[in-house]
């Protein structure tokens, strides 16, 4: 039987632990969502097949499972991605209070379209569903940092600031 210790380094196993004991012992598809944030920070950023496979072994889970949290929410990358991600959101309210403006504004200093990574590796730029910061529009998401209430100087701002 394999000891569910050596499927991760410790650090990750004990974070993992420590999502578990939230939850009661017979949902442990509850903590797909927070391992897969867990393995997406460890991993720069992304997961691959084999962490997602590794989760499930861990949680018990079938792997069916896992991957289709994974593959459900934007939150997740699949494939490498830049050392930061931009998320300009495009549902209505953003799109209606200037989110498509903001976007070819980046993607114009970028160089880059939306699913695309800079060359150096520096910013991944998508284009999302709603964030629920509807009253904020339009809003972009920084590595897990909300902006809300855009103008094309804060954006320009928020990108000077990233290394």
């Amino acid at each position: 039987m394999l000891n569910k210790k050596e499927i991760f380094p410790a650090h990750i196993t004990e974070l993992l632990e420590n999502w578990e004991k939230r939850y009661p012992a017979n949902q442990k598809r509850s903590v797909i969502i927070p391992g897969l944030h867990v393995l997406q920070d460890y991993n720069n950023g992304y997961l691959s097949e084999e962490l997602m496979e590794k989760l499930a072994q861990y949680l018990e889970v079938p792997q069916a499972s896992v991957h289709e949290v994974a593959t459900f929410y934007s939150m997740y990358d699949l494939q490498e991605v830049g050392r930061h991600k931009l998320n300009v959101c495009t549902n209505l309210s953003c799109m209606l209070n200037g989110a498509k403006k903001i976007m070819t504004h980046i993607e114009n200093r970028l160089g880059i379209k939306a699913g695309e990574t800079t060359a150096d590796g520096r910013i991944t730029l998508r284009s999302v569903e709603c964030q629920g910061a509807c009253c904020g529009a339009p809003m972009l998401e920084v590595d897990k940092v909300f902006y809300e209430n855009l103008s094309i100087a804060k954006v320009d701002q928020i990108i000077d600031s990233l290394e």
